[in-house]
């Protein structure tokens, strides 16, 4: 492939690293399974980057990322699954914060990660494409294959079963 090529990879792909594992982490619920994903749609990405006619890269990537995700998954159903550790990734509130300040916000920061673990897939899904992603419907009616409707539908729906988690952890 081309130098240029490999520029304009460079420059639309590489900077959706972060997007693509925080939507892989949300799926496959693994750190290192995340990773692993991550790494297999970046390689897909690269090989098939001279076909892509542009259009929106991060719905392309996503898309790819959620392939792998699914794929790996159905892989390792019935293996051992390890928790994700929330106190390695936890935010770092900075120290301009009081510890009690800290303490609460890594209080909530557990309180939705554990919500999010109770949505069904394609709930959890469509809440970390629209409000950790930021993704438009539309944009992740084409990430994952369905209608605009059924993005629709199935946010309004994880948001009525996440505020009724969140109720009851809180």
């Amino acid at each position: 492939m081309s130098q240029s090529l490999l520029d304009r990879f460079e420059q639309t792909i590489l900077p959706l690293l972060d997007d693509a594992y925080t939507l892989a982490r949300h799926l496959l619920r693994d750190e290192h399974d995340a990773q692993d994903a991550v790494q297999e749609a970046y390689l897909r990405a690269w090989r098939h980057f001279g076909g892509f006619r542009g259009g929106d890269a991060r719905a392309w990537l996503l898309t790819i990322v959620r392939h792998c995700c699914y794929a790996s998954r159905r892989g390792r159903q019935g293996a051992e699954q390890v928790a994700y550790d929330d106190e390695q990734h936890a935010i770092d509130v900075g120290s301009r914060f009081a510890a009690d300040a800290r303490a609460i916000g890594a209080s909530e920061r557990e309180n939705l990660e554990s919500a999010l673990e109770h949505l069904p897939a394609e709930f959890r899904e469509a809440i970390v494409l629209r409000e950790l992603e930021g993704l438009s419907y539309k944009d992740i009616a084409r990430v994952t294959g369905v209608p605009v409707g059924t993005v629709m539908s199935r946010l309004a729906r994880a948001r009525e079963r996440l505020r009724r988690v969140l109720k009851r952890i809180a």
